[in-house]
């Protein structure tokens, strides 16, 4: 069983402000727990399971924050912007309180999945160049693909700056003019500058897996959701590529 705690300190916790923000917003009744009522910031719960909500809007109590983003073009996948909104923008206000961060980085021009977390321990992991934890990228390509191209792809390609060709883990043809490119790390501009080397140019980009976790087919840009227990299990225990 876990450990009882204070309402106020569970609040503080989910990311609702200070402590003494979140004892007014019980003390104003704004604040129910499993259904029921509660004025009493001091009210001790049992976090295992517990529901709440504040000003009406439902949430779940999580130790650590683990969700997914579809990222839509010309956001920014950074708290401090140049040129477009930060993608931070399209999460509640609880959330950047928790200071979740990306899991890497998508270009302001690429699309899909982004994993976001407040776990600096997950968040090590599957960003760390040691795991490689394979990506899958969708590529629309301005020119046919043909097999030499694919076959270059999966033999590796010479990159400027780089000390070896770099190869695709997998490379499947979806139509005349989309692959599915999968990739173990995640170098500046990696997949524009590999179907570049072989006399094609990337129109559109988007990344739709992670490891084993895809993105949803009903999850539409600009939205997120929590990640499911088997979905975290399957990134937890993900082996490198």
């Amino acid at each position: 069983m876990a450990k009882k705690t204070s309402l106020e300190r569970i609040l503080h916790s989910q990311g609702f402000g200070s402590r003494k923000a979140c004892r007014i917003l019980v003390r104003h009744d704004n604040v129910t727990v499993n259904g029921e009522p509660c004025d009493n910031p001091f009210e001790e719960f049992d976090t295992e399971n517990l529901h709440f909500t504040v000003y009406g809007e439902p949430w779940q109590y999580r130790e650590q924050a683990y969700l997914m983003l579809n990222k839509p073009t010309h956001y920014e996948c950074s708290h401090k912007t140049i040129h477009h909104p930060s993608i931070y923008s399209l999460l509640p206000d609880p959330l950047i309180e928790r200071e979740v961060q990306c899991i890497g980085r998508l270009d302001e021009d690429t699309t899909g999945l982004i994993l976001i977390s407040d776990d600096g321990h997950f968040i090590h992991r599957m960003s760390s160049p040691k795991w490689k934890v394979p990506k899958v990228y969708e590529v629309h390509c301005k020119h046919p693909v043909d097999e030499a191209q694919i076959k270059a792809l999966l033999a590796g390609v010479q990159l400027i700056d780089e000390p070896a060709p770099i190869a695709a883990l997998d490379c499947k043809q979806i139509s005349s003019h989309i692959i599915h490119m999968t990739l173990a790390e995640g170098k500046y501009h990696q997949v524009k500058r590999m179907v570049a080397a072989n006399s094609n140019r990337v129109e559109a980009l988007k990344r739709i897996q992670i490891g084993e976790v895809a993105l949803p087919q009903d999850l539409a840009e600009g939205e997120w959701r929590w990640l499911t227990e088997s979905e975290l299990e399957a990134l937890t225990n993900a082996q490198r590529a």
